[in-house]
Formats: structure tokens, C-alpha cells, sequence
């Protein structure tokens, strides 16, 4: 319950007099609009540019359309349940599993810590998997010779990211370069809706059938779901709300406002668009699509692969949190020690998130099982679970079983996605083989 006493090792101040619990990172130093960006980058990463594939060609205009609207308007709403529930309790709870541990107690600490981190590992792996296909499809647009594979530079990739996890120590230190991400990610958004229009405007009608059989439909039906949650939430909201400044609910909820409306503007257009554009040969990177100057693709290429560096590094930053706080890490960020200590664990960690990416490079399958095993958890069934909790002396008979019914149908869906990422992975691991060249 939420009165119980909860210790961790790790944890040292989580029910003392202390505000928030220890942490080697900067903690309430940021404004909500460079959380609000931070969060927006998420959204408009170059996987934007897969999402007229994986999602509007296996639901269509209508479903892909609604899908697309209410998914955002229902990540909105638990998100801001989650946010709500930051201080729960009288303390400022930075990391999701504090809060869970807080509420529930030391395995529902355990159980959300693995399920964060397995979901966060996943979308870094999809991110490597993403800056080399970008280096690929730059490469292979001034020689096709076929003498660099994808894991080829799916380890120049994850060699570039090690790079980036070195230089910047922490989630607050990323600065000027939220203002790149956000660059990059107009270059290849407005390169590709460009160049989507004028392909649109020059070729013929457009198949817009959903593909496939009756029953593959339905696991492509089920594996959007999954897509659709994956575009708009990070899996980790209280880490991001950790590095916001006071007040803390107020300036994470105009964060995600947002988020949710001038943020998502962007990711719609290029979807929808992209789609308009080829129909149901919309692939799961749009600038596979596209024709134009081969000038243009190379530079929204270079873009999709940069930017998808520095959101790897949002992602992970949870990662390097728990490793920097564990290890007692202090200190200038340039101190030798700390140098080092970057080098050997965050260079190790990005190296077997490198060689699992090159090993089975299914991105749109990756997709799918963060959606099912951890995002739909994380971002839905949990947060209103909690506010169940949470408010449980406050909450009308209706309003309760309007969470029930939030958790009980998402945990379905959850199950479901699950499923059906496991079938397409098994799919395509008959398909290709290991270290594929896709």
C-alpha cells in the first residue's frame, strides 16, 4: 500500500526526510519546454517515417486515421495521470520504479524496473537498427555495389552512439542539442513530405486495399495496435518529469500539452501524407520511397542517422542514470575517471544493443514487442492502476470502473500485441537470416 515503508539499496532516501532520492544526474534543472522538446523528439524521430507502412497500410485511412487520433488524445490522458502521481505521497518520486515501489512495495520495484528497462533497451535497439538503415540507404544512393551490408553500418552506428553517450554526461546536458534533433528531424520530414507530394501528384491512382489474407490481416491489425502506442510514449515519463523545475506537475503537464499538439503535428503530416503519396507500398522508411534529387535523399538520410543518435541517447538515459548512481559516480564529467567510466560501461552497453541489432534487424518487429511487453504496461495498464490507488477514498463508483475498464481492456490488447510481434519475429527469422542484409 502507499503508507508502507519501502527500501533499497540503491535507494537510500526514498523515506527520509529528502525530497527525492539520490541521483548522479541534474534533477529539477530544466524548463517544461525543454522537456516538452525533449518528448517531442521521441514523437518526430526518424521512426516517424516508417509509420505510413507499419501503421496506415495494415488499417487503412479510416482505422490508420482514428487509430492514429485517438491513441494520441488516450497517451495524453495517462500521461497525465502519471504526472499527477509525482509527488504522490509528499515526496518527489524521479523514477518510475520509485514511484511503483512507493505504492506497492519492493517487487512491483523489481518488476517495473525489468519491464522500463527492457522496454527502453528494445527502442535503443530499434534506434541502431534505424541510423543504419539511414547510412545504409545513403551509401547505397552513390554505390550499390553491395560491399557494405547492414550490419555493417549498423555497427558504424552504434560506434557513433558510443561517441555521443561519452560527451554528453547526462539528460539535462543534451541542451543545444534538442535544438539539432529538432533540426534534423524538419530536414527529413519536409525532404520527405516534398518529395511524397510531388511523387503523389505525378503517378497514377494509388492502391489503398489493406494486403494480405484474412487472418494476416488480423496480426497486422493487432501488431499496428502496438505501433500506434509505440508512436507517442516513452515508457519513461517520471524520468523525464524528474528534470523539470518547479512546479513540477503544473510544468510537466504543459510539457506534454505540448507534446500532444504542436509536437505531434509533424509525425501526422509525414504519416499521412507518405501514405497518400504510395498507398499500400508505403514502406517502413519512407525514404525508400521517394524519388528525387539524389542530393536531397542524402541529406534527409545524414538527418534520419544523426537524430536518431542523440534519441537514442533520451532513451538510454535511464540506463546511465541507474549505472552512474550505482557506481557512486561524482564529480566534473571530464574528470579521467568519469571519462573511463563512460568509455567501458556505456560503451558496452551500446555494443551489445549494436551486435543484437545487427543480429536480427526486424525493426518493425522490434516495434511491436516494446509495444506489447512494456509500453502498453508502462503507459496505460499501470498509470491508471496507481491513480486507483492513489485516489481510491476520492473516486466515484464511476470513475473507477472507468480505469478498470482502461486496465482490463489494455492488458488484453497488451496480450494480443504480444503475440503477434512473436509471430512476425518468427516469421521473419525463417525469412532472413541472422546478420541479414536487409
Amino acid at each position: 500500500m502507499a503508507t508502507t515503508s519501502f527500501d533499497h539499496p540503491l535507494l537510500p532516501n526514498v523515506h527520509n526526510d529528502e525530497e527525492y532520492p539520490n541521483s548522479a544526474h541534474q534533477v529539477s534543472n530544466d524548463s517544461w519546454f525543454q522537456v516538452g522538446v525533449v518528448l517531442s523528439t521521441g514523437i518526430n524521430s526518424a521512426f516517424a517515417l516508417g509509420y505510413a507502412g507499419l501503421i496506415m497500410v495494415p488499417l487503412g485511412w479510416v482505422g490508420g486515421v482514428v487509430g492514429l487520433i485517438l491513441s494520441s488524445a488516450i497517451s495524453l490522458y495517462a500521461s497525465t495521470l502519471m504526472a499527477k502521481l509525482h509527488e504522490y505521497g509528499g515526496r518527489r518520486h524521479i523514477r518510475y520504479r520509485d514511484l511503483a515501489g512507493f505504492m506497492y512495495g519492493q517487487t512491483a520495484y523489481s518488476l517495473v524496473w525489468v519491464s522500463q528497462f527492457a522496454n527502453l533497451f528494445l527502442i535503443n535497439t530499434g534506434f541502431v537498427i534505424l541510423g543504419g538503415q539511414a547510412l545504409k540507404a545513403f551509401y547505397v544512393l552513390f554505390r550499390d555495389d553491395h560491399q557494405m551490408k547492414l550490419p555493417h553500418f549498423i555497427a558504424v552506428a552504434g560506434f557513433a552512439c558510443v561517441l555521443f553517450a561519452i560527451a554528453i554526461p547526462h539528460l539535462s546536458a543534451l541542451r543545444i542539442w534538442l535544438g539539432f534533433s529538432t533540426f534534423f528531424s524538419l530536414v527529413y520530414i519536409c525532404i520527405v513530405i516534398a518529395l511524397s507530394l510531388k511523387d503523389g501528384l505525378e503517378a497514377p491512382p494509388r492502391d489503398y486495399s489493406i494486403p494480405g489474407t484474412k487472418n494476416t490481416k488480423i496480426w497486422a491489425t493487432i501488431g499496428a495496435a502496438a505501433n500506434l502506442v509505440f508512436a507517442y510514449n516513452t515508457g519513461m515519463l517520471p524520468e523525464l518529469q524528474a528534470t523539470v523545475r518547479e512546479p513540477v506537475v503544473n510544468n510537466m503537464i504543459k510539457a506534454l500539452n505540448f507534446q500532444f499538439t504542436l509536437g505531434v503535428i509533424p509525425m501526422h503530416a509525414v504519416t499521412y501524407i507518405g501514405y497518400w503519396a504510395y498507398g499500400s507500398s508505403a514502406s517502413s522508411y519512407l525514404l525508400n520511397n521517394v524519388s528525387g534529387p539524389i542530393w536531397l535523399k542524402g541529406m534527409a538520410n545524414v538527418a534520419a542517422f544523426l537524430q536518431a543518435i542523440i534519441a537514442l541517447h533520451i532513451f538510454a538515459s535511464p540506463t546511465y542514470e541507474f549505472l552512474d548512481t550505482k557506481y557512486g559516480v561524482k564529480g566534473s564529467a571530464l574528470a579521467c575517471k568519469n571519462l573511463a567510466f563512460r568509455i567501458i560501461v556505456r560503451g558496452g552497453y551500446i555494443a551489445i544493443t549494436a551486435f543484437l541489432s545487427a543480429l536480427l534487424p526486424f525493426l518493425g518487429d522490434f516495434m511491436n514487442l516494446t509495444g506489447a511487453i512494456s509500453t502498453f504496461p508502462l503507459t496505460f495498464i499501470l498509470p491508471n492502476h496507481m491513480y486507483i490507488v492513489a485516489k481510491r477514498r476520492k473516486l466515484s463508483f464511476l470513475k473507477k470502473s472507468w480505469h478498470w475498464l482502461n486496465i482490463i481492456f489494455f492488458s488484453c490488447i497488451a496480450v494480443a500485441a504480444f503475440v503477434a510481434a512473436l509471430r512476425f519475429i518468427t516469421v521473419d527469422s525463417k525469412t532472413y537470416h541472422v546478420f541479414a542484409d536487409l
